[in-house]
């Protein structure tokens, strides 16, 4: 529960939330439990307005006060699953009157029915009495058990339980008893930009409200950065700096509205930024092309790769309901991913037959890129052994290609959240 908001605000609170469909009926499970009177008071009045505007209100409720019983039109008492009464509250004490359960003055009549179905009533008692000076547990299980069964066979034979049975028998009839499971689809009362527009504020809100989220992100990548930056603080222009650098490179609305409102607000502040913050660190400590050209180019690759993965990590474990699962994909699919970049094995001498793998490779697009940021002569010698084209298009055909994977990723993403399965 988020602190500083009282129990009486997270009600209305939901109520308020279920009410944005403008539903014609409205169920509540025990909407007064854990709150004060003064509290319960108030979320039933508020519910009581709602009603005399002509939406339906069915909650559950246990022992509610005198001041909120009166507020009930229809009442419904069950006693273990089964129905002892139902019809107009303002007629329940003549009801119970009439099968020989008085109410006593200054009772409350919700304290009164409770006392009733379980046996504890004044009518009840001496009714015990007179039959039995003594009862043990036995008998007295047994008497209750007694007291049940009478009450409800006294309002299967009142007027107001054949009435019930005749209206509901009206209102079924030439109904499809079909016992197959009905398609149900979810439809919304307000358009896709004003839900997107309220989901994106919201998870926005959410993100800054909870710092430690995007300081722990920038945390890391700096810690990262800074020690990556210290191991290969300027490293040697020859092949043992390439050498250096191969081995330590690393890489209550619509679902379209949740699932874009998520990818702006997190790619933005938990995938970008950090990333951002940690090349600007790695990229001058190592010693790379002093060139705007070449520093931003690396930005953008290095972003490119970061959207790519997190668009993958989405895709698998959109639909993935235990974490261990999809964590268990995503490593596996990572250790491939590395094997084939280039990174550990020289591409050229992998076999032809796995030699496809290499297209799927996240992290080989953002090595392909090295032309640009190292400081060698030209970079051709080692580019050429990586086999890794060195023209103008071999350098943007990679953030293309990410560019085609994200997008795909994302949209993998988005039809398995479309997708799944909504109603259980």
């Amino acid at each position: 529960m988020i602190r500083g908001v009282s129990g009486g605000e997270r009600k209305r609170t939901s109520i308020g939330m279920e009410l944005i469909f403008d539903p014609p009926v409205l169920f509540l499970d025990e909407p007064t439990t854990g709150l004060d009177a003064r509290t319960a008071n108030s979320v039933l009045l508020l519910l009581k307005r709602m009603a005399n505007r002509g939406r339906t209100i069915i909650l559950s409720i246990h022992q509610p006060r005198y001041s909120i019983y009166r507020l009930f039109d229809s009442l419904t008492l069950l006693v273990g699953g089964r129905l002892v009464y139902h019809g107009p509250a303002q007629d329940t004490l003549n009801y119970f009157s009439q099968i020989g359960y008085t109410c006593e003055p200054h009772n409350n009549p919700a304290d009164f029915f409770l006392d009733v179905i379980n046996g504890e009533s004044t009518a009840v008692a001496l009714n015990k009495l007179n039959n039995s000076e003594e009862l043990d547990q036995e008998q007295l299980s047994s008497s209750l058990k007694g007291i049940e069964d009478r009450l409800v066979e006294e309002y299967k034979n009142s007027a107001s339980y054949k009435e019930t049975k005749s209206e509901l028998e009206r209102i079924v009839q030439g109904q499809d008893y079909s016992t197959r499971p009905k398609s149900r689809t979810v439809t919304y009362s307000t358009s896709f930009f004003h839900q997107f527009k309220w989901v994106l504020k919201k998870t926005f809100k959410n993100l800054m409200l909870n710092p430690q989220t995007l300081c722990a992100e920038v945390g890391v990548m700096i810690l990262l950065a800074l020690v990556t930056g210290a191991v290969l603080f300027g490293v040697k222009e020859n092949s043992s700096g390439i050498q250096n650098r191969h081995e330590y490179i690393s890489g209550y609305y619509r679902v379209s509205v949740y699932f874009l409102s998520k990818i702006l607000s997190e790619v933005l502040f938990l995938r970008t930024i950090p990333v951002i913050i940690f090349s600007c660190v790695i990229y001058w400590m190592i010693g790379l092309k002093s060139t705007p050209a070449a520093f931003f180019i690396f930005l953008f690759s290095i972003i490119l790769v970061t959207h790519t993965a997190t668009s993958m990590t989405l895709a698998i474990s959109a639909d993935q309901r235990v974490v261990a699962i999809a964590c268990i994909f995503l490593n596996i699919i990572f250790i491939f991913m590395k094997l084939s970049s280039g990174l550990l094995v020289n591409l050229p001498s992998v076999a032809n037959w796995l030699n496809w793998l290499k297209y799927f490779s996240i992290p080989r697009y953002g090595l392909a890129v090295s032309l640009n940021i190292l400081l060698c002569s030209t970079g051709e010698d080692f580019l050429d052994e990586q086999g890794i084209d060195y023209s103008t298009w071999g350098l943007w055909q990679n953030h293309l290609a990410l560019g085609i994977m994200t997008l795909i990723f994302l949209i993998i993403a988005y039809l398995k959240l479309r997708f799944i399965k909504k109603f259980t």
